[in-house]
C-alpha cells in the first residue's frame, strides 16, 4: 500500500495542483520541486507531474513518468491510459494499442479507454476494429457523448460519416 504525503508535502503537491488548475505550470513545478526527493517517485507526485509535461507537450516526458505510474499502481486506468496516449502523440500508435489492449479488460467501465483505441485503430488502417471499440465506447458513455468527440476527432476522420448517424 502506498502511503499519503504528509506535511510539508502534502502543502507542496496541493500547491502544485492548485497552480496547475490555475495554468500556472511554472509555479506548479516550482511547488513539486519543494517536495522531499525521496518522494518526488510517489505517484500522487508523478500524477502532478504527468499532468504538467501533457500540458507542455513533452510527449517523451509524459510517456516515462505515465510508464512509472503504471508499473506504481497497475490496477488504476491513468497511468495506462497517459502512457498510450502520450506514445501516440509521438507516432508510436500501434505501441499504445498494444498496451491498451493488454489492459483494457481490467477497467471494463473506461469508455475514454475504448474511444482511444478506436482512435489507434483508425489510425493504423483498421477501420473494422475501430468499430468495435467505438461500439464499445458509446455502450459505456452514450451516443450522444461518443458522438460529440468523435465528431472533432481528426484520428476518427474516416468514421465521421458512420458517426453522424449515432
Amino acid at each position: 500500500m502506498i502511503s499519503l504525503l504528509q506535511p510539508p508535502d502534502s502543502f507542496h503537491l496541493q500547491a502544485a495542483q492548485g497552480w496547475f488548475e490555475l495554468g500556472n505550470l511554472v509555479e506548479a513545478a516550482k511547488e513539486l520541486e519543494q517536495i522531499t526527493p525521496e518522494l518526488h517517485g510517489h505517484p500522487d507526485v508523478l500524477v502532478v507531474r504527468v499532468r504538467l509535461a501533457e500540458a507542455a507537450g513533452q510527449w517523451e516526458h509524459v510517456a516515462e513518468v505515465a510508464r512509472k505510474i503504471a508499473e506504481a499502481l497497475p490496477d488504476n486506468h491513468f497511468g495506462w491510459f497517459m502512457l498510450a496516449y502520450a506514445l501516440h502523440e509521438l507516432k508510436r500508435t500501434k505501441e499504445a494499442r498494444e498496451i491498451l489492449v493488454s489492459v483494457a479488460a481490467k477497467f471494463p467501465e473506461e469508455f475514454l479507454m475504448r474511444y482511444n483505441l478506436a482512435c489507434y485503430a483508425c489510425r493504423l488502417g483498421d477501420l473494422k476494429e475501430a468499430r468495435e471499440w467505438l461500439e464499445q465506447a458509446v455502450a459505456l458513455a452514450g451516443a450522444k457523448q461518443i458522438k460529440d468527440l468523435a465528431l472533432k476527432d481528426p484520428d476518427l476522420e474516416p468514421l465521421w460519416g458512420e458517426v453522424r448517424e449515432f
